[in-house]
């Protein structure tokens, strides 16, 4: 039986699909789309995301003039201000690939499609609003809401930088999964009710008993943005819950190989 399955591991590894574990702990920063050539936080590179069988595709997400919710790193979305621009304003405007800007409703479509059987999660970052922390409360509230809309609570894990408004998400919803970006003790984290922690891997560098003291905890560990082979290698080994990197397909094989050992 234990040769069977492995075999029927071994088998899935040389699929053309590159179907890894589901249980993996690879995230794909701002979707699969280094090795892809399709644009950051687009529609694309999370469909690829959810190919690969990623434990999750993280995006980033801001508010418009008008109260939509859209997906885009920086605060210009090719060089219009999403903050003081409202929605049609910004759809004008074209990606690389001729994508137009995707509203989070456009995300959430796609992680309930059929197509994510593996169940790729939503690793939502709520951007912080250059108009104040009032307005990235708005983006919480209008998160939570259309997260509710849609029952994909299972789906949506939260993480943000403003450890106020990530305090404010559990405040209005005690269940949500919420890691905070900032550095911040885990001890405190887990006195605020927060899920897990979230850190550039600088920080579990500085801080060598974060790991193990959030595990005692109960709390989740993520570390990111994680790109070069031997530091994949050396955040597996210690066991962190999830690795954010921008080569998902390099993270993926090299957990694999990790999991064969």
């Amino acid at each position: 039986m234990i040769k069977k399955a492995f075999l029927f591991f071994a088998l899935g590894l040389l699929g053309s699909n590159m179907s890894y574990s589901q249980n993996n702990p690879i995230i794909a920063h701002r979707g699969a789309w280094k090795n892809n050539n399709v644009p950051q936080n687009s529609r694309a590179s999370l469909k690829k995301a959810i190919e690969l069988k990623c434990y999750g595709s993280e995006f980033d997400v801001h508010i418009t003039k008008d109260d939509v919710l859209v997906i885009n790193h920086d605060n210009d979305f090719l060089g219009k201000d999403i903050a003081t621009a409202t929605f049609k304003e910004l759809r004008k405007l074209k990606m690389a690939n001729g994508e137009r800007i995707p509203t989070v409703e456009e995300f959430i479509k796609i992680a309930k499609s059929k197509k994510n059987a593996h169940h790729t999660k939503l690793i939502y970052e709520i951007k912080s609003s250059g108009l104040g922390k009032e307005r990235t409360k708005d983006n919480v509230r209008k998160s939570l809401e259309l997260v509710k809309k849609h029952h994909v609570e299972d789906l949506v894990e939260f993480i943000l930088f403003d450890y106020d408004a990530a305090k404010e998400i559990i405040a209005l919803k005690p269940d949500a999964k919420v890691q905070s970006l900032s550095a911040v003790d885990p001890e405190k984290a887990k006195k605020d009710k927060l899920t897990g922690l979230d850190f550039h891997m600088s920080v579990y560098d500085k801080n060598q008993n974060y790991i193990s003291l959030a595990k005692s905890l109960g709390l989740t560990t993520n570390v990111w943005t994680v790109n070069k082979e031997e530091d994949i290698k050396r955040f597996l080994q210690k066991e962190v819950n999830y690795i954010t990197t921008d080569e998902p397909e390099r993270a993926l094989k090299l957990y694999a190989e990790t999991n064969k050992k």
